[in-house]
């Protein structure tokens, strides 16, 4: 079968770029489109495959800041077309909207947050920016919809995401949870002056993601410790509101985060996510999570198995989390066996499945 895998950009490290790399291992010899590709700012792993530019690639100030893009990336993919038997979508909004020669299968990460979210998603975008996709906003919704209504096939990776994607499409979509990517088997590599005992969230840098009621929380909190992991366009303002008890991290290579996440007491997943991947990738270490009940995370964290759901985000909402985990230990093999249902192998077999009945039925 001839396969290809289309992403909005390779750009950042997250938790769709690593769905992007179990595709590509599930499809080896499918080649990879996007939009932008920064090989610097996301997973070393995609050096490895063979990976197709829209011609946005050519400016590096894109490559580097690719919000900047967003006014040109649905005429991006509007002009990209590929030839393949089956083409999977890997979409938060743009990938969709490639033109394809076969089946087309999408694995939707959220419905466009541009458009759907846009007062959280832009907050920290430039003037100029939140400017063109106001203007642009009702064409795009009209291109938005009509990309989502070209797929043969349309998954979610969430509940949440199902329910998005009705809401904004009419689609009824089937939801396969994306694998954790980070996992006990792999080689820990040791952060140096840190020692183990620390809380961790493992996050982008960014308004919707709530770090700042978090960072208050351990201001309050000054005898416990947090390390935040990740990058983003909230970092110095970020950084601006920490105390001394809070560590920022970014760059992290996977062996540090294998370290970082088997020494932490527990992770915290306090961001507005239509998928909680964190909270699997703690649990396969046994480590627990305090979490939002909302969104995503209602699908990774069961209550009193994996983690606790806080009653709020205020500094005593979180010392209570807290003092309850401690006092209600969670057996880490209990936690741990929590992730055994988002393998890499499970989602392998189900998208499989999706894309044989892509071909079929396309």
């Amino acid at each position: 079968m001839e396969a290809a895998i289309v992403h909005d950009y390779l750009t950042q490290r997250g938790g769709a770029e690593r769905v992007v790399l179990s595709l590509s291992r599930m499809l080896p010899d499918a080649p990879i489109h996007t939009s932008l590709y920064e090989p610097s700012g996301t997973y070393p792993e995609f050096g490895d495959r063979q990976i197709h530019c829209s011609p946005l690639n050519r400016l590096p100030q894109l490559r580097s800041r690719h919000r900047l893009a967003l006014p040109l990336l649905a005429p991006a993919f509007s002009a990209m077309h590929v030839n393949a038997e089956v083409t999977v979508c890997s979409s938060s909004g743009w990938a969709h909207g490639v033109r394809t020669s076969g089946s087309k299968v999408v694995y939707c990460h959220a419905p466009a947050r541009w458009l759907y979210q846009s007062a959280a998603y832009t907050a920290e975008s430039s003037v100029a920016v939140r400017s063109a996709l106001a203007l642009l906003r009702t064409p795009l919704l009209r291109w938005d919809r009509r990309a989502a209504r070209s797929a043969d096939v349309y998954v979610v990776n969430s509940t949440r995401t199902r329910e998005m994607v009705r809401d904004a499409y009419g689609i009824d979509s089937e939801v396969i949870h994306p694998p954790h990517g980070i996992c006990e088997t792999g080689t820990e590599i040791p952060v140096e002056n840190l020692d183990p005992g620390f809380f961790l969230c493992v996050s982008r840098l960014l308004p919707y993601k709530n770090l700042e009621a978090l960072l208050g929380a351990f201001a309050y909190l000054s005898t416990e410790r947090l390390v935040i992991v990740g990058s983003g366009p909230d970092r110095d303002r970020l950084r601006a509101l920490a105390t001394a008890n809070v560590t920022f991290l970014h760059d992290v290579p996977d062996g540090q985060l294998q370290w970082l996440y088997s020494k932490a007491e527990a992770l915290f997943a306090v961001g507005l996510e239509d998928f909680g991947l964190t909270p699997i990738e703690a649990a396969s270490f046994g480590v627990p999570t305090i979490a939002r009940p909302f969104g995503g995370y209602l699908d990774t964290v069961i209550e009193g198995v994996n983690g606790r759901f806080l009653l709020g985000l205020g500094p005593v909402d979180i010392e209570v989390a807290i003092r309850e985990l401690r006092l209600d230990s969670l057996p880490p093999d209990g936690v741990r066996r929590s992730s055994e249902r988002f393998s890499e192998s499970e989602f392998a077999n189900r998208m499989s499945e999706a894309i044989q009945r892509a071909r079929r039925d396309g």
